[in-house]
């Protein structure tokens, strides 16, 4: 089989990091790519946490904002690359810049770039990221600029993607995938 692109959403401790990994399991060469930065303690205890999860035998990648120029010279060297998480990503990435009107258009062209790393590679792609839409509406400017700038690069994956997984309460439910059309159903 040829390479894919698999889409893992979900909310918050749905499960999607403990499921993007199930998906990469027995691929021979993995690069885990970590988008969280440890800005405190708790932080670093989760981050500390998902790294001891993860098999001895990946490599990772510890990137906050520059994925696609950090990316670009390591592809050739793996089969899958496990990108956690795009949610994390995006907030960093809106909140690197002073003007966060930039950065915004910034974000989108980002998200570009990386689906053309994966189309121009050769390795299975695994993202994992954040549902956004399923809650109110955010009381402030900042929270709704990201959650529209999330929700922009969420669909842009997602129309990419050859599957996508929603995770709720640990389930993987399929929302799409090339092998049996699009539609809920238990994966």
């Amino acid at each position: 089989m040829g390479k894919r692109l698999t889409f893992v959403l979900g909310g918050v401790r749905a499960g999607k990091s403990s499921y993007a990994q199930h998906l990469a399991e027995g691929a021979e060469r993995v690069l885990f790519v970590a988008t969280a930065e440890a800005g405190d303690q708790e932080m670093k205890n989760r981050i500390e946490a998902h790294r001891e999860r993860r098999p001895p035998d990946w490599e990772t990648l510890e990137e906050p904002t520059n994925l696609v120029a950090s990316l670009r010279p390591l592809l050739p060297h793996y089969t899958t690359v496990l990108l956690d998480c795009l949610t994390l990503w995006v907030s960093n990435l809106l909140l690197r810049g002073s003007d966060r009107t930039s950065a915004r258009h910034a974000i989108v062209s980002e998200a570009e770039g990386l689906l053309s790393l994966y189309r121009h590679g050769d390795a299975s792609w695994i993202v994992v990221s954040n549902e956004v839409g399923f809650g109110v509406m955010p009381a402030n400017n900042l929270s709704r600029e990201y959650s529209d700038e999330l929700g922009s690069v969420n669909q842009l994956v997602a129309a990419e993607a050859n599957a996508v997984y929603l995770l709720v309460a640990g389930l993987p439910l399929k929302v799409k995938d090339d092998r049996g059309g699009q539609g809920f159903s238990a994966a």
